[in-house]
C-alpha cells in the first residue's frame, strides 16, 4: 500500500511539474522573446503525448485570451468608434500632411545627395589616409633596406668591394630581418650570395691584372731601386775618393793630376746628380698601385677565404719568379741584357718586401727567405753560365758593377747576398782572363809597331815626356848633350804604361767588393804577376820566335827586357801607393817580373845564337869550293870574307848587350863556324879532295883565326876565341906539313902536337885525298921520285885504320 501510495504521489508530482513546464512555455511564447527553439525543444523532448497535451494547453490559453479580448473590445468599443470618427476627420489633414512630407522628403533627399557624396569622399579620403599612413610606416621600415641596397649597388659600381661586403653584412644582420616578409627582401637575400661571388671574381680578376702589371713593371721598379742604391753608394765612394785623391802622386805627377781632376769631376757630378734627384725618391708604391692586393686580401678575409687567397697569391708569385729568373739566351751579349735581368729580379723582391711589410700573413719572412734562396741559386747558376761567354773585359766589369749594385740593393731590403760576393771572386778570375787576353793583343800590337831601335830625343822636352812615361835613370846619358838616344825602344814605355793600365783595370774590379786593402793589394799583385809571367812572357817568347825578327831586333829585345826588369820595383811601388799597403808587410806578394824578363832575355839570347848559326849556315851553303883544284887561289874565299864582315858588323851591334851575352854569342858563332867547316871537309858526299883544295881551305881558316884574334867582342882572355878553330888548325897543319910520323908517334899523349885530331877524322880526309891522287895523279911525282913515300901513305892509312878499329873495340 505504501509503495502504491508513493507511486500515486510521484505521478501527482510529475503531473504538476508537467503542467508547470507547459505554463512556462506558454508564458515565454506570449512574451515574444526570441529565440523560441529552446522553449519548443523542451516541450517536444518530453513524453510522446506531450505535444498533444501542450496543444490542449495552448488551445485553452487561446480561448482565455479570446474571452479577454472580447471583454476588452466590448469595454472600448465606443472609444474605438470615436477614434475612427476622429481619424476620418484628420484624414484630409493627413493627406495634406503627406503631400507636405513627401515634398519635404524630396527636398531633403535632393539636399542630402551632395552631403552623401561629400561623406563618401570623406570616407574614401580617410581610407586612403589610413592606407597611406600604413604605407608610410612600412616604407619607414623598408627605406633603410632600400637605401643600404642602393648604397651596395653604388659601391659595386665604383668598385668599393670591401665596403660593399660590409654593407651586405649590415643588410643581412640588421635591416633585412625587419622586412623579411616582403618579396623584394627575399630577392635581395637571394642576390647577396651572388654579389659576394661576383665581388670575389672581380677582386680576383683585379689581382690577376695586378700580377700581370707588376710582372711588366718589375724591371722599372728594380731599375729605380738599383738607381737609388747606386746613387747612395756613389755619393759615399766619391767622398772617400776625395779624401784619398792624392794616392799615387809620388809615382807620376802627370798621371796623378789627371786622376785627381777625374775624381773632382766625378765628385762634382755626383753632388749635382744627388741634388737633382733628391726630391725624386720613388718607392714601389709610387710606381705600382697595390690597392688590388689589399682589396682582394680584405675581401677574401671578410669572406673567410683568406687562406685560399694566400695560397693562390704565393703560387702565382712563384710562377712569376721562375719566369723572372729565366734569362734571355742573348743576355751575355750586352750589358743591357744583364741590367734588365737584374732589374726584374730586384723589382720582384722589392714588391714582395713591400707586401711583407704592409700586409699581415699574405707573405711571411720565411716565405720570402725560401723564395730568395731558390732565386739566388738560380741567379748564380745563370751568371756562371752567361758570364763564361763574355770575352770583353769592359762587359765583365760592367757585369761586376751591376752585380754589386744588385747585391747592395737587395741587401738593403734584408736579403742575404754573401753568395753573390763569393760569385764575384769567380767572375774576377774570368775578368782577369779577359784582361789578359785583351792585354795580350795590346802587347802584340805594341811589339808589331816597334821599330826596335833606340828612342831618339832631340831636346829636353822630349826627354821629359819619355821619362814621365817610364822611370829611366842613367847619369852617364844625362851628361850627354842633345840630340841623344835612349837605349830602349818605343815599346818599353808603352809596355810599362799598359802594365799600369792593367793594374788600374784590375783595381776597378776589386773596388766595391767589401774587401780590405790588404786583400785588394794581394789581388792586384797576383793579377799583375799573371800578366807578367804568362801574358807578357808569352808575347815576348812569340815575338822572339817570329821569323822576321833579326839579330838587331833580338839585341834590342834583350836591352828592352833589361830595362823592364829594372822597372819592376817601380810597379811594386805603384801598387803600394794605390792600395796604401807597405811593401814591408809580411803577407805582401812580390812581382815575378824579374824571372819573366830573365826568361825572355835568355830566350832572346838563345835565339841570337840560333840566328847567328843560321846566318853562318846560309853563308856556308853558298860556298863553292873546287875540291879538285891543283893549287889555291892565294886568297881567302869570297863567301868567307862576307861572312866575317857580317859577323864583325853584327858583333858591333852587341856593344849594348851585357858582356857575357856578347862573348857567348861570339864564341858560339866561332864554334859553329868551325864545326860547319869541319863538316864540310868530312862530308860523306865529298869523295875526293886535292892538296890545292886543302891549301885554299887553309887560307879560309886563317881568316877565321885572324877574325878571332881581332877580338870582335871585348872581354876574351888571350887566345880563348881562337881555340874555337883549334881542331881545324891541327887537322890542316897535319896535312899541310905531312907530319904523320909525329902524329902517329905522339898519338894518345897529352903533349901531342895534334891532340885534337882524331884517327877517324884523319883517316876520312886522307882517304879522300888518296882517291883524288889516283884520279888526278897528284902523287905521280912521288911515285917516280920516292916510292917509299907512297908506301908510307899506305902504311899511315893502315895504321889509322888500326887506331880507329882499336878505338871502336875499346869503346
Amino acid at each position: 500500500m505504501a509503495r502504491k501510495s508513493k507511486s500515486n504521489l510521484s505521478e501527482f508530482y510529475l503531473e504538476e511539474n508537467k503542467d508547470q513546464i507547459y505554463e512556462n512555455a506558454l508564458a515565454e511564447i506570449q512574451s515574444f522573446e526570441l529565440p523560441l527553439g529552446t522553449t519548443l525543444r523542451s516541450v517536444y523532448d518530453d513524453q510522446p503525448n506531450a505535444h498533444q497535451r501542450f496543444m490542449e494547453k495552448l488551445d485553452a490559453c487561446i480561448r482565455n485570451h479570446d474571452r479577454e479580448i472580447e471583454k476588452m473590445c466590448n469595454f472600448h468599443h465606443q472609444g474605438f468608434v470615436d477614434a475612427i470618427t476622429e481619424l476620418l476627420k484628420v484624414r484630409a489633414d493627413a493627406e495634406k500632411l503627406k503631400v507636405q512630407v513627401t515634398d519635404t522628403n524630396r527636398r531633403l533627399q535632393d539636399a542630402g545627395k551632395e552631403v552623401i557624396a561629400q561623406t563618401e569622399e570623406i570616407i574614401r579620403c580617410r581610407v586612403q589616409q589610413r592606407n597611406i599612413t600604413t604605407v608610410v610606416e612600412k616604407l619607414q621600415l623598408c627605406l633603410p633596406v632600400l637605401e643600404m641596397y642602393s648604397k651596395l649597388k653604388e659601391q659595386m659600381n665604383v668598385k668599393r668591394y670591401y665596403s660593399a661586403l660590409k654593407t651586405m653584412e649590415q643588410l643581412e644582420n640588421l635591416y633585412l630581418p625587419r622586412v623579411s616578409q616582403y618579396r623584394f627582401c627575399q630577392i635581395m637575400i637571394e642576390n647577396l650570395p651572388k654579389l659576394r661571388e661576383e665581388i670575389k671574381e672581380i677582386s680576383m680578376s683585379d689581382l690577376k691584372d695586378f700580377l700581370e702589371s707588376i710582372r711588366k713593371h718589375s724591371d722599372r721598379i728594380g731599375e729605380t731601386a738599383m738607381k737609388q742604391a747606386q746613387q747612395q753608394k756613389t755619393f759615399s765612394t766619391a767622398l772617400q775618393k776625395q779624401n784619398n785623391v792624392n794616392y799615387g802622386r809620388n809615382m807620376h805627377l802627370g798621371r796623378s793630376r789627371i786622376m785627381e781632376s777625374k775624381h773632382e769631376i766625378t765628385l762634382k757630378r755626383t753632388f749635382e746628380e744627388d741634388d737633382e734627384h733628391e726630391e725624386e725618391v720613388l718607392t714601389a708604391q709610387d710606381l705600382v698601385d697595390f690597392s688590388p692586393v689589399y682589396r682582394c686580401l680584405h675581401i677574401y678575409s671578410v669572406l673567410g677565404d683568406g687562406e685560399i687567397f694566400e695560397n693562390y697569391y704565393r703560387k702565382q708569385r712563384r710562377k712569376q719568379a721562375r719566369l723572372v729568373l729565366q734569362p734571355q739566351s742573348s743576355m751575355h751579349e750586352t750589358v743591357e741584357g744583364y741590367r734588365r735581368y737584374f732589374s726584374q729580379i730586384v723589382g720582384f723582391f722589392v714588391v714582395e718586401d713591400h707586401i711583407l711589410h704592409v700586409t699581415q700573413g699574405l707573405v711571411t719572412r720565411t716565405y720570402t727567405d725560401e723564395l730568395w734562396n731558390m732565386a739566388l741559386s738560380k741567379i748564380i747558376a745563370v751568371l756562371r753560365t752567361h758570364s763564361s761567354y763574355c770575352s770583353d773585359p769592359d762587359l765583365v766589369l760592367e757585369l761586376k758593377n751591376l752585380i754589386v749594385v744588385f747585391a747592395d740593393t737587395l741587401q738593403g731590403y734584408g736579403f742575404p747576398v754573401n753568395r753573390l760576393f763569393d760569385l764575384l771572386f769567380e767572375i774576377r778570375d774570368q775578368y782577369n782572363e779577359t784582361l789578359l787576353k785583351k792585354w795580350s793583343g795590346l802587347f802584340r800590337d805594341i811589339f808589331e809597331a816597334d821599330n826596335y831601335s833606340p828612342i831618339p830625343v832631340a831636346n829636353e822636352e822630349e826627354y821629359k815626356i819619355v821619362i814621365s812615361k817610364f822611370p829611366f835613370q842613367d847619369p852617364e846619358l844625362d851628361k850627354q848633350s842633345f840630340p841623344k838616344k835612349l837605349p830602349m825602344s818605343q815599346s818599353v814605355p808603352q809596355i810599362y804604361i799598359q802594365v799600369k793600365e792593367f793594374i788600374y783595370a784590375s783595381l776597378k774590379f776589386s773596388e766595391s767588393l767589401h774587401r780590405s786593402s790588404t786583400e785588394i793589394d794581394d789581388m792586384l799583385r797576383k793579377s799583375t804577376n799573371l800578366l807578367l809571367t804568362r801574358t807578357l812572357s808569352s808575347c815576348l817568347q812569340n815575338l822572339i820566335k817570329k821569323p822576321h825578327i833579326g839579330l838587331t831586333e833580338l839585341v834590342q829585345i834583350i836591352i828592352n827586357t833589361t830595362h823592364l826588369e829594372q822597372a819592376c820595383k817601380y810597379l811594386e811601388d805603384f801598387i803600394s801607393n794605390i792600395t796604401n799597403i807597405s811593401q814591408v808587410t809580411v803577407h805582401t806578394a812580390r812581382l815575378y817580373g824579374l824571372s819573366t824578363f830573365k826568361d825572355a832575355r835568355h830566350a832572346a839570347e838563345g835565339e841570337i845564337y840560333t840566328k847567328l848559326n843560321q846566318k853562318i849556315d846560309e853563308f856556308i851553303q853558298i860556298a863553292d869550293y873546287d875540291w879538285t883544284m891543283s893549287e889555291s887561289d892565294g886568297r881567302a874565299s869570297g863567301y868567307l870574307m862576307d861572312l866575317i864582315n857580317f859577323l864583325r858588323s853584327t858583333f858591333q851591334v852587341f856593344t849594348h848587350l851585357p858582356g857575357k851575352v856578347a862573348q857567348t854569342a861570339c864564341m858560339s858563332a866561332c864554334q859553329h863556324l868551325s864545326t860547319s867547316l869541319m863538316q864540310m871537309l868530312l862530308d860523306s858526299e865529298l869523295k875526293q879532295i886535292s892538296m890545292g883544295a886543302i891549301q885554299q881551305f887553309n887560307l879560309d881558316v886563317i881568316q877565321c883565326e885572324l877574325f878571332a884574334s881581332s877580338e870582335p867582342v871585348p872581354g876574351f882572355q888571350g887566345d880563348t876565341l881562337q881555340l874555337a878553330f883549334i881542331d881545324l888548325r891541327q887537322l890542316l897543319d897535319l896535312f899541310m906539313v905531312w907530319d904523320w910520323s909525329t902524329y902517329l908517334a905522339d898519338y894518345g899523349q897529352a903533349t901531342s902536337k895534334y891532340l885534337r885530331v882524331s884517327p877517324s877524322t884523319a883517316l876520312t880526309l886522307l882517304e879522300k885525298m888518296k882517291d883524288s891522287s889516283k884520279k888526278n895523279n897528284i902523287f905521280a911525282q912521288f911515285r917516280k921520285n920516292d916510292r917509299d913515300k907512297q908506301k908510307l901513305i899506305e902504311t899511315v892509312v893502315k895504321q889509322l885504320r888500326s887506331l880507329v878499329n882499336g878505338m871502336s873495340q875499346h869503346t
